[in-house]
């Protein structure tokens, strides 16, 4: 039987421009079976899924679940839970991470200074805080496999990850939902917030390594989570029209207009900047955009223009994620 993957990969459906929009990604170990949404259907109490949900609205955080690859049975197991926090903007990535018995503690974050990327907000209320600290690991390789959300992301996500942490990426975890199942495998690189989809073990372990020295790596590439979706398009035009690969070297700095047509500016570290032209169409024909779906046809970005352009004056507000 036809898949949702299966047929975005024979309409060669592009990729850029389809990635999670987040600037900074809370991720909550939770062993076990997930869910179709999987913060309030899993071995998380609910209640606490639901207050973090709503604790990251309008935030820029995106919360998700996450577990290390492999079996996963239902043991009811009170597990202590690892906990990361990640913020992606250029030039202002990090990651913290500590272990708690209880989730519930993280309603204490302040979530709008951490969308922000302030690590201020990682204090953590009432008194007695655990320590959060600075993780100099390899990059979190961040792996979408929850097959009761679709499929594809188990038939073809749990082997990758798998295969990854078998092969000694020491980063790599499972988890619940980061969109685009139609492109699956699909994963997202922690601090830089990049996203790949149809990939491959090799392909991320050439991302890693690249990612290692500062680079970053186009093919596959669906966006990076801390841009709106426009900016994510122009953002890899850019970098395919001038071949620059530093992983910090450009900055979404201003987005005007609005669906479905839009005039990012992409400026770059050294002073020049660029203006791409990004209009929204519809993909056709006619595909699932999950499986299971009815047939349908889902947005796509599409760069129609890339100019050289003034840098904008400073202050002016980037397009980042949650934060329009």
């Amino acid at each position: 039987m036809s898949t949702c993957t299966t047929a975005s990969r024979d309409l060669s459906e592009p990729l850029a421009g389809t990635a999670a929009t987040a600037s900074t990604w809370l991720l909550v170990e939770q062993p076990g079976p997930w869910g179709t949404e999987a913060l309030t259907a899993s071995r998380l109490d609910p209640a606490v899924g639901r207050a973090l949900e709503r604790a990251a609205e309008d935030t820029g955080v995106r919360v998700a679940l996450i577990r290390r690859p492999g079996r996963h049975a239902d043991l009811h197991t009170g597990a202590r839970h690892r906990v990361f926090v990640a913020h992606t903007r250029p030039g202002r990535c990090w990651i913290r991470t500590t272990a708690l018995d209880d989730p519930a503690r993280l309603l204490g974050l302040d979530f709008t200074a951490l969308g922000a990327g302030d690590p201020g907000g990682l204090t953590l209320r009432p008194h007695d805080p655990p320590a959060w600290e600075e993780y100099t690991g390899d990059p979190l390789v961040l792996v979408c496999t929850n097959g009761k959300r679709d499929r594809c992301c188990a038939l073809l996500g749990r082997p990758l990850a798998g295969e990854l942490a078998a092969s000694g990426v020491h980063g790599t975890w499972e988890i619940t939902h980061i969109g685009g199942h139609r492109f699956s495998p699909t994963l997202v690189v922690l601090p830089h917030g990049y996203t790949y989809g149809r990939a491959t073990a090799q392909g991320v372990k050439d991302v890693i390594e690249v990612l290692r020295h500062g680079r970053v790596v186009t093919d596959g590439c669906r966006g990076r989570s801390t841009w709106e979706r426009p900016g994510q398009a122009a953002e890899l035009a850019v970098r395919e029209t001038t071949g620059e690969d530093g992983a910090d070297a450009l900055t979404v700095v201003r987005t005007e207009g609005g669906a479905p047509v839009w005039s990012v500016t992409v400026a770059h570290r050294d002073g020049r900047a660029w203006r791409v032209d990004v209009t929204q169409v519809a993909a056709a024909p006619p595909r699932p955009q999950s499986c299971g779906s009815p047939l349908g046809s889902p947005a796509r970005m599409e760069v129609i223009g890339i100019r050289a352009a003034r840098r904008p004056a400073h202050g002016v507000r980037a397009m980042a994620a949650g934060h329009p």
